[in-house]
């Protein structure tokens, strides 16, 4: 297994509200993208993603249970963070996204809040595992709007989910079967708001040098505008 990430504020936000935790030791991989005023976000983003990596290596190393590990250590990350942004009025109503697997044989674990995304890219397939829950995603799945009108959409950034933003939270989990030669690409909204799904699948379906294709992407997303912070890892199996 191998992976190379990278991170950037882009060229229109002043700061980085973005993070991302590669643990190869343990297999886990996340990123998150912060939000809240003066720096909040990037408080929410680095403390969910500092406690993320910290209980995960303790409840999987007491337990063994890869995927319930994963479920607590998302949900005591959320629980801190909703208590600092409590505690602290300058970071009250932080709060961030947060994707994160785990790749454990032929099993990826994955725990998933908001709109940053993980996709699974196979031969010249790409999934996207993760459901952005985000407003607009709720309106595209009623069907009250096309996809063709999201990039103009007022709401077209206002998530429905996030970690810190209240007491208990709900969490996506899954696991999917994983082989040799898969590719795993964790990223935020500045990449896939600049980059269509295509153009990302067509970088990567056949990635030898993840380090290569990580700058890539991130080249890409900074030519279409790099209008917001910019996170990827990509792990090739």
């Amino acid at each position: 297994m191998r992976w190379s990430s990278v991170t950037s504020a882009g060229l229109v936000r002043a700061k980085n509200e973005d993070g991302l935790c590669v643990n190869g030791e343990y297999g886990l991989f996340a990123v998150a993208d912060g939000m809240g005023g003066h720096q909040a976000g990037e408080v929410a983003s680095r403390l969910a993603l500092a406690v993320l990596n910290q209980q995960f290596q303790r409840l999987v190393d007491e337990s063994g249970d890869v995927g319930n590990s994963l479920l607590q250590a998302v949900k005591e990350a959320n629980r801190q963070v909703f208590e600092e942004s409590s505690r602290n009025e300058t970071y009250n109503g932080m709060g961030t996204t947060l994707s994160a697997c785990v790749i454990r044989g032929d099993r990826l674990f994955l725990a998933h809040v908001g709109d940053s995304r993980v996709y699974l890219v196979r031969s010249e397939e790409m999934l996207q595992l993760t459901e952005d829950h985000s407003v607009i995603q709720e309106l595209l799945n009623e069907g009250r709007i096309r996809a063709e009108d999201v990039p103009l959409h007022l709401y077209r950034n206002v998530l429905s989910r996030a970690l810190g933003t209240e007491a208990e939270l709900e969490v996506d989990l899954r696991q999917v079967a994983v082989r040799a030669g898969d590719r795993v690409l964790l990223c935020t909204d500045g990449l896939t708001n600049q980059v269509p799904d295509e153009t990302i699948r067509a970088l990567i379906e056949s990635v030898d040098d993840p380090e290569q294709r990580v700058q890539d992407l991130l080249r890409l997303a900074l030519d279409r505008g790099g209008t917001d912070n910019i996170t990827l890892i990509l792990v090739v199996l």
